[in-house]
């Protein structure tokens, strides 16, 4: 589905991600874990088309998409979470999912939206609610559900549990475990390979750049930890 093969990438003059190779299978949910300033957002946006490779290829469904525009990328398929959430505070539940269904794939936006709402019935009773007003969680919730609104088969998450309780967390980690069981795959990043230890398949561990580590989110652990107290 995607590969990445020694791909590296930066901002200006700063190098960031050095010679980067993994591979997402279809309905995997990857857990990408690392220490701040690790890349791992520079390696979404990378993914995405946001920040432009400087070597190496990146193959999407057998197609080598290493110049496509972001915008392309996500007419093949390919969605991001931003960190942060970055809801449009001043809209309404149902405009920022709106705002989402740019370059969906097909059929109706409104059974898109549909859709997302039975993924986060707590959104539907807030659908005409401003989305600065939502609350943590709710706001994840929708910042999630905005990048399903293009009916996408590979969704990047960033740093899902930033800012959010313990039991918020979780159930995040539930409805991404749902969407992979479905078919949907996901990369989600976080600090912390334990709130992901129950819903990822698997996990990579970026360090300055570089991935250190591919296997189980148990061990990943263990090379998280290393990484954090070099």
């Amino acid at each position: 589905m995607l590969e990445l093969h020694d791909v590296s990438a930066g901002y200006g003059r700063l190098p960031v991600l050095f010679d980067v190779s993994l591979t997402i299978k279809p309905g995997e949910v990857v857990a990408l874990l690392g220490p701040n300033g690790a890349g791992k957002s520079t390696l979404l946006k990378t993914i995405l088309g946001v920040v432009r490779t400087r070597g190496g290829e990146i193959t999407w469904n057998g197609q080598r998409v290493t110049t496509a525009r972001a915008a392309d990328r996500v007419a093949m398929g390919i969605s991001l979470c931003p960190e942060g959430r970055r809801v449009f505070a001043n809209l309404s539940v149902r405009e920022n999912l709106l705002a989402g269904a740019f370059r969906r794939k097909s059929g109706p936006t409104s059974a898109q939206l549909g859709v997302c709402c039975e993924i986060f019935p707590r959104l539907r009773e807030r659908i005409s609610q401003r989305a600065g007003s939502l609350s943590g969680g709710e706001q994840q919730m929708l910042a999630i559900a905005r990048s399903l609104m293009s009916q996408p088969e590979l969704v990047l998450v960033d740093e899902l549990s930033m800012g959010l309780a313990p039991l918020v967390v979780l159930e995040l980690t539930r409805k991404l475990r749902e969407l992979g069981d479905n078919g949907l795959s996901v990369i989600v990043v976080d600090q912390f390979a334990k709130t992901l230890n129950e819903c990822a398949d698997r996990a990579y561990v970026l360090d300055k750049g570089r991935l250190e580590f591919d296997g189980s989110v148990t061990a990943a652990s263990g090379v998280l930890e290393q990484a954090i107290g070099a």
